[in-house]
């Protein structure tokens, strides 16, 4: 693949606040977003320190998968229960992400503290790293002239070019009646068009922006129904059934259709029996992201404080992955395409992702994943002057 990122959670929910999934800043709100359009807050946000968990929780959860996704090929060659967990994964781990990244930008309104947040949590982290990958590609394979372009984003780092564009559209939204009816037809022109071309991934961008304006769309209520008994156990009973039906499908249906990194034409497929399919991989996924959702638990575990670190765990982990395949490892160790060796794998990314998401690591890499730079803004006017 090529995924999930963003700016950090210093604050918690109830209502969120700008920057997205994999880091956000969250805020509570007397806003409340319908299913039908986005309201604006009747009242000034309240600003609180405790954090909530069940999103740390969810966030830290959905990068494990976001690992294990980029992973996993290197050691599928014929495995196909390998396999179709892989693409059990690419169902839903991507809607997860786009969609908490939704909700918590649900108070982006485009004042100038949050769009300096936006361009020190997402778009910075972007450059840097898409320059980092690229450099880094450049000296491990045979292509030593690789261009940098930040208009075609390399590997995983299309995700945080997406979370910006999304995000900078967010006002648009919020005055709209339908947005998610809007985002759909958007994402279905998106899925019928073929020859977009890679510059911006907009192919992507739009086949996935449903998700988030449902993230946008949703309130409080939405998760605690999930969280209720009954959700909780049919996605037991709902995940239990989908593994091995994945694995049955896996031989017939490409990978690619997962990415929605190409149009249905080019996938092969005449425009009316590539919207249908596209449409019941949007539903699944739709789905499976929601019970995915019920799942995660609401307190405060060993593993929540992780959430605030999967920014960093994003943009690292992969250097670790392509770095083996640059040095082939993957070559030279056929044991680990194995069954005990894709355990192996599996379990050493799994922890080697929450290795990465820590708080040492995120306070090493804060002077790029969330700089304050206040070097490189104008003070806003409606800002108390500092004191002294």
């Amino acid at each position: 693949m090529s995924f999930a990122a963003h700016g950090y959670v210093r604050t918690p929910l109830p209502e969120a606040e700008e920057t997205g999934s994999l880091t956000t800043r969250q805020a509570g709100t007397t806003s409340v977003p319908t299913t039908t359009g986005l309201n604006p807050p009747t009242q000034p946000a309240a600003r609180s320190t405790r954090r909530d968990p069940y999103f740390d929780n969810a966030k830290y959860l959905a990068i494990l998968l976001v690992a294990l996704g980029h992973v996993w090929p290197t050691v599928i060659e014929e495995s196909r229960a390998t396999r179709g967990l892989y693409m059990f994964l690419y169902t839903f781990h991507m809607p997860v992400f786009i969609l908490i990244s939704g909700y918590l930008s649900r108070s982006y309104t485009g004042r100038p503290d949050q769009l300096r947040r936006l361009l020190t949590g997402v778009a910075l982290p972007y450059v840097v790293f898409e320059v980092a990958y690229t450099v880094f590609a450049r000296y491990g394979t045979d292509y030593p002239e690789k261009p940098i372009s930040l208009l075609q984003p390399f590997y995983l780092m299309w995700f945080l070019l997406a979370l910006f564009i999304w995000r900078l559209t967010t006002p648009l939204w919020r005055v709209m009646r339908w947005p998610l009816a809007v985002s759909l037809g958007i994402a279905a022109l998106a899925t019928l068009t073929p020859g977009i071309g890679p510059a911006l991934e907009l192919t992507r961008v739009l086949q996935f922006l449903p998700f988030f304006v449902l993230g946008l769309c949703m309130t409080p209520e939405h998760f605690r129904f999930l969280r209720r008994r009954g959700p909780r156990a049919l996605a037991v009973l709902v995940f239990a059934g989908a593994i091995p039906f994945t694995y049955w499908v896996t031989p017939s249906i490409p990978m690619n259709w997962f990415y929605r990194s190409r149009s249905v034409q080019e996938l092969g497929l005449l425009w009316w029996p590539g919207l249908i399919r596209a449409s019941v991989l949007f539903c699944c996924a739709l789905v499976l992201t929601a019970l995915f959702l019920a799942l995660v638990p609401g307190r405060r575990h060993w593993f929540t404080v992780l959430g605030a670190g999967t920014i960093c765990g994003y943009v690292l982990h992969g250097f670790l992955i392509r770095g083996a395949g640059y040095t082939g490892v993957f070559d030279s160790y056929p044991w680990l395409s194995t069954p005990p060796g894709r355990i192996a794998v599996t379990l050493a990314m799994l922890a080697v992702m929450t290795l990465l998401c820590t708080p040492p690591v995120r306070r090493a890499m804060k002077s790029v994943t969330e700089p304050e730079m206040k070097w490189a803004f104008r003070r806003d006017a409606t800002e108390p002057k500092p004191r002294g």
